[in-house]
């Protein structure tokens, strides 16, 4: 027997596995097997995707885990009702991300956001100390002078990421990947253009919460969040010609 071969094989069923997953849920994300429909047979999915059987049940196992199908014998698979989705799961926030136009669930993304990170930000600033406030200085830096929107995109997912680590908050803490593709949202929907003239703004506008925190000023560490916050949002917004 060989091990290697034995992980290769693994390897490779977990990698279509993921693939079949991918697929099937931005499908189903994107209205093409609307909510209450049956999704193909185990069959019709292996020649589809050319899988085996295997990992067509298991990738099934992955959607009834985030909510998005539901399997009863004697019945079939189905898509279950949208509010029955996991939203907090990374995959199904990226599907979401990765419509054409996401407008519903940008706004209820901008929702949630405007609940917990003006709230993290108050509470990191009664928490913070001068090491953590010069990290929040050097990304606001890394965002003014990035050379590309991909190392600015780093800097801002980063810069959020580490106030909810600062407020000390297990739970808030582990809310860092829906802002991650919140940021990645905003990055692929803004213009290439506009790069250049918007990192510096927005670089300010961060710096605003970065010294609120380090002044221990919880009040203004939420109204400047929350400034930001709204102007991301607005950046998702459909300009007017």
């Amino acid at each position: 027997m060989s091990f290697v071969h034995s992980g290769g094989r693994e390897e490779r069923a977990t990698n279509h596995t993921t693939f079949v997953v991918d697929q099937l849920g931005r499908a189903i994300v994107a209205g093409e097997y609307p909510e209450g429909t049956m999704i193909p047979l185990d069959p019709d999915l292996c020649e589809m995707f050319g899988v085996s059987r295997t990992v067509v049940r298991e990738a099934k196992k992955t959607l009834i885990a985030k909510g998005v199908i539901q399997s009863k014998a004697k019945v079939g698979t189905h898509v279950r009702k949208s509010d029955d989705w996991n939203m907090f799961d990374e995959d199904v926030l990226m599907w979401h991300a990765a419509q054409k136009n996401p407008v519903k669930f940008y706004e209820e993304l901008f929702e949630i956001r405007m609940i917990f990170e003006p709230a993290a930000a108050a509470k990191a600033a009664t928490m913070a100390n001068s090491v953590d406030s010069a990290r929040l200085s050097q990304l606001c830096d890394d965002m003014e002078h990035a050379t590309d929107r991909a190392s600015f995109a780093v800097a801002d997912y980063e810069f959020h990421k580490q106030i909810l680590k600062l407020s000390r908050n297990r739970f808030l803490h582990s809310l860092g990947d829906m802002v991650q593709t919140a940021l990645y949202s905003l990055f692929m929907t803004e213009a290439n253009d506009a790069f250049p003239q918007s990192k510096v703004e927005v670089a300010v506008k961060h710096r605003k919460i970065a010294l609120a925190i380090a002044c221990g000023e919880a009040a203004n560490a939420r109204d400047a969040m929350t400034a930001v916050i709204s102007e991301s949002f607005a950046r998702t917004q459909p300009r007017c010609e």
